[in-house]
Parts: structure tokens; C-alpha cells; sequence
């Protein structure tokens, strides 16, 4: 594991209940591996539906762009003093539901970045099948207040 949740926090301003990511397995330049364990105490399947419990597509996608998110994250300089907006979704594709007791495993390839932009390919598993897959794009911008921004303060030895 290279990132636990606390990690996650210090890169991502999500915070429950729309913190999607709850591990970050692998990393590399231009790749992430994510986790996100489904559990049924989510606040979403109350509703979504509460005779079939099934994850919503548009909150698979929201953990691919958080994955995402961190990967992009790390790349950018001065990141404390940037956000990453989800700006198109391209492509998108469901192949099967998602229910409680699933794990989520989400693989992004970023295959273009730019200070002011990434495009990112990403696809969602569940036990080795592809449950949902996309083209994203993110915008970074400035962080209202970032002139003021302070870095994250370095973990104690």
C-alpha cells in the first residue's frame, strides 16, 4: 500500500461521505492503481435502491476521477494550492453492477498532462472483471486563497 487514507486526505479536499478512495495500491509517473471498498452502510444505496442495492454509475466514475485525482495530484507542482475539476467524461461504459461487499479496483492511466489540464484513460474492476471504464479530463486550477496556501506539514519520524 502507498497510500492510506490519511495520505489520500492530504492530497484530495474530499471528505466523507464523498471521499471515494480508500487505498492507493500502486503508482508510477503516469499510472494509478485505486481501491474502494463497497461497503452496505453507504449513504447512497438508502436509496439507490433499497431492494437491489446496486452503486451509482455516476459515483463508479467519481472514484475513477478521484484515483485520478491523486496521480494528478502528485504531478503537480505546488498542488496544496491547486484544485482538479472533473471537466468531460468521454466514452463511458457500464459493464455490470456493483453491490455491497464488492472492491472496487480502479486503474487510470493518465495520458496526457499539462499544468493546466490531464487526460486520463480509467476503468473500474471488480474481482478482475471491468464493471465500468472512461475517458476523463480534469482541469487544474488555482485554489481560491492560494497565495496564502501553506504546504501540508511534513510527517513526524
Amino acid at each position: 500500500m502507498l497510500f492510506d487514507l490519511l495520505a489520500i486526505r492530504e492530497v484530495l479536499p474530499h471528505r466523507y461521505p464523498f471521499l471515494l478512495v480508500d487505498r492507493i495500491l500502486e503508482m508510477t509517473d503516469m499510472s494509478i492503481v485505486g481501491l474502494k471498498n463497497v461497503t452496505v452502510n453507504e449513504p447512497f444505496f438508502q436509496g439507490h435502491f433499497p431492494e437491489k442495492p446496486i452503486m451509482p454509475g455516476v459515483l463508479i466514475i467519481e472514484c475513477m476521477a478521484q484515483t485520478a485525482g491523486v496521480l494528478v495530484g502528485k504531478k503537480v507542482l505546488d498542488s496544496y494550492k491547486k484544485l482538479m475539476f472533473l471537466a468531460s467524461i468521454e466514452n463511458a461504459r457500464f459493464r455490470r453492477t456493483v453491490e455491497p461487499g464488492d472492491q472496487l479496483r480502479i486503474e487510470v492511466v493518465m495520458t496526457r498532462f499539462r499544468p493546466s489540464a490531464a487526460k486520463i484513460s480509467a476503468k473500474a474492476l471488480v474481482d478482475g472483471q471491468v464493471v465500468a471504464e472512461a475517458d476523463l479530463m480534469c482541469a487544474i486550477v488555482d485554489k481560491p486563497g492560494y497565495e496564502t496556501a501553506k504546504p501540508p506539514a511534513e510527517p513526524a519520524s
